[in-house]
């Protein structure tokens, strides 16, 4: 253990505190520093780099939350622990909102507290990904200035390659994919990669306005045309002039409104409700969709000409459950465009959190995983985002798998086991030893040394046990507890 790993500041105005405090701690052969205000605790942080720091939040000299801001500023990965015997809603709130690391209320027990500080020092121990991560942040941020499109699977690098060809040319483009999957940021980067980037992007959801509004929201009315139309107003036909219209969710728009999305196609011009002048556009239209169109079209829900009208250029976003090797890499695109403003210093994956991550079945896809880095950067607030920073339902679902995926790296495991060139006609027979030999050891540790309890937990004779931990010399003394 480290100097730094070892250290732990105590900021409190009572004496009695400190005192108690100092001696638990250093049972645990912990290096204990104390301050009795904020200006010496500001002092020792400056000369001094601590695992933790417990401070109270009301003290006679110092405000315990400023104390705390001033601190997240200058040791932004020094975990604080804020103490309080006035555990009021504001307090907890005001503190965690500041960056705390956690919240006790006095008096306390001793067991939340080692609680804590093992939470910290197992956050400590899990170390930041060096070189791979560093790159997956640059490249994270480099594409951030373009489009939030990001993948290395080879259906992503297909799209990638449809945009390139496809971008410079004026054909519609039709977008399909589950909602979430990116579909927006594709017709985006469509845009940013044409000749038209510099003339307007308009987007537009036709499922979230009103069929009787969409018609205006799309053409823009005349003066007059319908209660309410106290002026003329363009649509978002005219204002994508020269640039882009994307119409998103294109599969809910009603039948006698596609037919003058088709008209506009053909002709390049349209009608504004009430006008009686045709007004004339150069719009390149990309259009978006959760919904399968041909079974649409077989329904007559969908126009089967303004399909083929739309889809010239057919780009498919796969879910994000179908390209998982792209989790980690979106993961650390989102950690890099957020962690500014939701999180106190250098955040990272912790290996068990990529492991979740990418044994989850997204099906909120991109839109989801966002959110949850979203909320794992708010509460790791800096150093390894854990298990315990993700939402509940992520890690049940996870462990619902954790069979498929125990196996998977069993598999692993054994194909490098094999890879080691074991002298043929020994593999089993030195594969089943070393198995043994851990497997043996592990529930020796867990039940003391206690050979009944141990041969009754693998189902074996107690006999069968000390004969194979004897000819392994496995020492059972050696897995004792220290009360036992």
């Amino acid at each position: 253990m480290t100097d730094k790993q070892n250290k732990i500041l105590i900021v409190d105005d009572e004496q009695n505190i400190l005192w108690v405090l100092k001696k638990g701690l250093e049972k645990k052969n912990y290096r204990v520093h104390t301050a009795s205000s904020g200006q010496e605790a500001l002092k020792k942080l400056a000369a001094n780099q601590y695992l933790m720091m417990f401070s109270d939040i009301f003290m006679e000299d110092t405000d315990g939350l400023q104390l705390l801001e001033h601190t997240r500023k200058v040791s932004p990965d020094l975990k604080v622990v804020m103490m309080t015997a006035q555990d009021t809603m504001n307090n907890t709130i005001e503190a965690m909102r500041l960056g705390a690391y956690d919240y006790i209320t006095k008096p306390f027990d001793f067991e939340e507290i080692f609680r804590l500080i093992d939470k910290a020092e197992t956050a400590r121990s899990v170390s930041a990904p060096t070189s791979d991560l560093s790159d997956q942040n640059q490249e994270a941020g480099a594409q951030d200035a373009i489009s939030s499109i990001i993948g290395k699977s080879k259906r992503m690098q297909e799209i990638f390659k449809t945009i390139g060809k496809s971008a410079g040319s004026d054909l519609s483009v039709l977008i399909t994919g589950e909602s979430g999957t990116g579909k927006e940021m594709v017709a985006n980067t469509l845009h940013q990669y044409s000749h038209r980037k510099d003339q307007p992007f308009i987007c537009i959801n036709c499922a979230a306005i009103s069929r009787e509004l969409l018609e205006s929201e799309l053409f823009g009315h005349e003066r007059g045309a319908f209660t309410g139309a106290i002026e003329t107003k363009i649509g978002k036909f005219q204002q994508a002039d020269r640039g882009t219209l994307f119409l998103d969710e294109i599969g809910d728009m009603e039948l006698p409104l596609q037919a003058k999305i088709l008209r506009v196609l053909q002709n390049n011009e349209f009608y504004r409700v009430g006008g009686k002048n045709p007004i004339t556009v150069n719009v390149r239209v990309i259009a978006a969709t959760n919904q399968n169109l041909a079974d649409m079209m077989d329904l007559k829900q969908f126009r089967e000409d303004l399909y083929h009208r739309l889809n010239v250029i057919h780009i498919d976003m796969p879910p994000l459950r179908e390209r998982l090797e792209d989790v980690p890499l979106l993961a650390n695109h989102f950690i890099h465009r957020y962690a500014d403003s939701l999180s106190c210093g250098k955040v990272y994956l912790s290996p068990d959190v990529e492991r979740i991550l990418g044994g989850y079945h997204w099906s909120g896809n991109i839109r989801e995983l966002e959110n949850v880095i979203k909320r794992a950067l708010m509460l790791a607030l800096s150093g390894p985002i854990l298990p315990e920073h993700l939402p509940p339902h992520l890690q049940e679902d996870v462990t619902i798998d954790d069979e498929g995926q125990w196996d998977e790296r069993l598999n692993r495991l054994l194909k490098d086991f094999l890879l080691n060139n074991h002298e043929e006609g020994t593999i089993y027979e030195t594969l089943v030893q070393k198995i043994e030999k851990h497997l043996f050891e592990i529930l020796l540790s867990k039940y003391s040394g206690k050979q009944v309890a141990t041969a009754k937990a693998l189902g074996i004779n107690r006999n069968t046990l000390k004969r194979k931990i004897d000819s392994m010399k496995i020492s059972p003394k050696n897995h004792k507890s220290n009360g036992s």
